[in-house]
């Protein structure tokens, strides 16, 4: 059966890790159960859980996906008698790695329980999506830079190029090894994209400038130019809304584990 088939390889093996989670599921003989498999009942629970994960990686709803589900289940409960047959239950890494399973489906339904109850709205989106826009601006550069170590390396490159020396030859001495091979060059970018004192030296040149003193960060000292410039267009709020919504969820989840951290009595 090519649903049976496609499920076997995708909850089998690849979520195999997840069954000790659904453990105290199972229930007693006579109750409500999916299948009995040599005298163990297999919770509905289980098999809607299964079900649900599939309904939300694409599959439809049909008998033949519960008819599937069931069947795997049957053959996963299989398996884990025979496990315990081996006394697997009891072995320690099993064991942990059981509950290492038990914790990630309870933080999932949390985090799940957490996003529901304390929905972003759209005023933290838009405050988000407009401080995003003054970060970026309104200009796009085309940057080529050189890395050094040293000031006075910064300096003399920068000596080198007032007496009309080529910045692809020079940047070959750059410590970037992403760009000394390609003249520097770090392609279009907003001043976003760059730390501070970087991103206000691209800033302050003109079309086709370099900068005449070294610009130092923590990765060293630069010598920038700005090879050409254009206007830059964000996306809209609408087009954005969902990354912004899932970012400031992940911020706000973020906070709310320090605030725990913070406040737990560790020994």
């Amino acid at each position: 059966m090519p649903m049976l088939s496609k499920l076997a390889g995708a909850l089998l093996l690849g979520a195999l890790i997840n069954l000790p989670a659904f453990a105290a599921e199972k229930p007693k003989s006579g109750g409500n159960a999916v299948a009995t498999v040599n005298g163990v009942p297999i919770s509905q629970n289980i098999a809607n859980a299964f079900i649900s994960e599939q309904k939300a990686q694409g599959a439809p709803d049909s008998p033949e996906l519960k008819s599937a589900v069931r069947e795997e289940l049957i053959r996963r409960e299989l398996l884990v008698q025979e496990a315990k047959k081996l006394g697997l239950d009891r072995n320690a890494d099993v064991a942990a790695q059981a509950e290492v399973a038990r914790q990630a489906v309870l933080i999932r339904a949390f985090v799940q329980s957490y996003v529901k109850k304390n929905p972003i709205g759209d005023e933290q989106l838009k405050a988000a999506y407009n401080n995003i826009k003054t970060q970026v601006g309104n200009t796009e550069y085309k940057v080529r830079h050189i890395l050094v170590e040293r000031e006075d390396d910064a300096k003399s490159i920068i000596a080198n190029l007032k007496k009309g020396g080529k910045f692809d030859e020079l940047a070959k001495q750059s410590k970037d090894p992403g760009t000394k091979d390609k003249g520097g060059d770090l392609g279009w970018s907003s001043t976003a994209s760059f730390v501070k004192p970087f991103a206000d030296a691209v800033a302050a040149l003109g079309k086709g400038k370099y900068t005449e003193v070294p610009v130092k960060t923590d990765f060293g000292y630069h010598v920038i130019q700005v090879d050409d410039t254009r206007p830059l267009t964000p996306p809209t709020f609408e087009q954005i809304k969902p990354q912004l919504a899932q970012r400031l969820q992940q911020e706000q989840i973020q906070k709310y584990v320090n605030d725990l951290r913070a406040k737990a009595k560790v020994d």
